[in-house]
């Protein structure tokens, strides 16, 4: 199953957010996910995920795999790999890939962040889209930003890192996000601690809500709702987002 992914943050929220993502740092690690969907009464598994994350010099690479299970796949097949090349220091993003088969469509969508060293950001985006084995897409893409900028790989660690054992329940960030194909201004907004339960642990958790919208303020997914484990590791620990019928729910399984 998919997961479908103001405009100003309070400056002193964004100030304090970018310090202590500057200064965090994650080791090598593995996390795997059971991906849970739930319509009424129905509540199965309907596929798996795996996150990865190495340390290489100034560097880390990052690796997100997901597929749907066998009974699933009768339905919509996914088959999607992101993969993300991303700067220690800052979580900056350097490159960013996402190649995916969902249903009968393959896309392959690519993204090099470019930086002139003046708080701007400029992302050379390439889209390839083949449906029932015929080109749909193929095309290049510019995009523009000032400030932190991101991508669907690198805001994974970014969120993570962020000081919400500061934060004010209500209070909020905004950066910009570049898929492959448009510009947004991701919202992150906090919410306060909470237990979630997940593989029979009970975790203390950052409760956290993901809001997309264009330039113009306007939605443009429905929002994604994350909780991150309050200790050193910051381990997405569930993550639930909204289908055309139904959710999902991305379950931490450990290592």
């Amino acid at each position: 199953m998919k997961i479908k992914r103001k405009c100003l943050a309070l400056l002193s929220a964004a100030l304090l957010g970018t310090a202590a993502a500057a200064a965090m740092q994650f080791n090598d690690e593995s996390l795997s996910y059971k991906v849970n969907y739930k319509w009424g009464l129905i509540h199965k598994q309907a596929g798996h995920a795996t996150l990865t994350l190495k340390n290489d010099g100034p560097y880390y690479y990052a690796q997100l795999t997901a597929a749907s299970e066998p009974w699933a796949d009768r339905f919509f097949e996914v088959r999607d790999t992101l993969n993300g090349v991303i700067k220690r220091d800052g979580f900056v993003p350097i490159f960013y890939e996402k190649i995916a088969h969902e249903g009968g469509e393959d896309k392959h969508d690519t993204v090099t962040f470019i930086y002139d060293g003046n708080n701007k950001v400029r992302g050379e985006c390439t889209r390839h889209v083949v449906k029932k084995g015929k080109e749909r897409v193929n095309q290049k893409i510019e995009l523009e930003a000032e400030g932190m900028t991101v991508d669907m790989m690198s805001a994974y660690y970014y969120m993570r890192a962020l000081p919400y054992e500061n934060w004010k329940p209500g209070q909020t960030e905004t950066i910009t996000i570049f898929s492959g194909k448009r510009k947004e201004a991701l919202t992150i907004k906090y919410h306060g601690t909470e237990d979630v339960k997940a593989d029979k642990k009970t975790f203390r958790c950052y409760h956290i809500t993901f809001i997309f919208t264009s330039d113009g303020g306007k939605k443009t997914s429905d929002d994604m709702d994350a909780w991150i484990s309050a200790d050193g590791r910051r381990i997405p620990v569930r993550l639930e987002g909204k289908l055309p019928v139904g959710k999902v729910h991305c379950v931490y399984t450990g290592q």
